[in-house]
């Protein structure tokens, strides 16, 4: 009964779409029907599948890279008042920057490859995890703090048996926040330049009038950013003691 909410969601934005087409008569062309899109998902569902793949692995890659960075750079945040002198104000910094406008720089430096994706994943992810991290570490209950210090802890023992377990609540935060947001990374990357992703078919299916096509591959990368969403939460659910629905 949990899924309930969802499925009936999803049933009634496909209701709305086929009515949208049949009742304004729009060609196939401009917005394809539901089941012209779903029958070009099953035609094509090799070429779909290998471009899949190739996001995917592009998104995977990205992601671990990116928390990895995420959670070591928020560690040294935490302990260093030096890094967060010099590390914090190019972190907010990096956000200023439009990522459109960086995807053809990293294209240009790392190639057509699966580089320049995972490089703007990473730009992408970095920041909320950072962020996310960091604040968890720098708001561990004064309870916890004052015990420890009673106890006379060191500072390392501090930061592994009480800062880093209080803040993994927020870290779970940002871990959801990266798995939504990396596969927009990899796609801005591969519409920039690429020869695989869905990204590539995407652009390729709109230049060619594939309307339905590019909807089957947009589909696509939603369930699969669905997906990645939803192991994210599962994996960090005794982190946030997040409720199941």
């Amino acid at each position: 009964m949990k899924y309930f909410p969802a499925l009936a969601a999803t049933c009634f934005a496909i209701a709305l779409w086929q009515a949208i087409v049949t009742l304004a008569g729009l060609p196939r062309f401009i917005l394809p029907s539901p089941m012209a899109v779903a029958e070009t998902w099953w035609t094509s569902r090799a070429l779909i599948a290998e471009h899949a793949l190739y996001t995917a692995a592009a998104v995977m890659i990205g992601l671990f890279a990116g928390v990895t960075l995420g959670v070591v750079t928020a560690l040294q945040l935490a302990m260093s008042r030096t890094a967060r002198v010099l590390i914090r104000p190019i972190l907010v910094f990096s956000q200023a920057l439009p990522v459109f406008a960086l995807a053809p720089i990293l294209t240009l430096w790392l190639g057509f490859g699966m580089g320049s994706k995972v490089a703007m994943t990473v730009l992408i992810i970095y920041f909320p995890v950072t962020s996310s991290f960091f604040d968890g570490l720098t708001r561990t209950p004064s309870g916890y703090l004052d015990l420890a210090r009673t106890m006379q802890a060191s500072p390392r023992a501090v930061l592994w048996h009480i800062r880093i377990p209080a803040a993994l609540p927020s870290l779970a935060s940002g871990l959801r926040l990266a798995a939504v947001y990396a596969p927009i990374g990899v796609v801005i990357g591969e519409w920039v330049g690429a020869s695989r992703g869905l990204g590539y078919l995407m652009l390729l299916a709109n230049g060619r009038v594939k309307t339905d096509l590019m909807f089957a591959a947009m589909l696509t990368l939603g369930i699969f950013s669905v997906l990645l969403y939803e192991a994210a939460r599962y994996l960090t659910r005794n982190w946030s003691h997040e409720e199941e629905a």
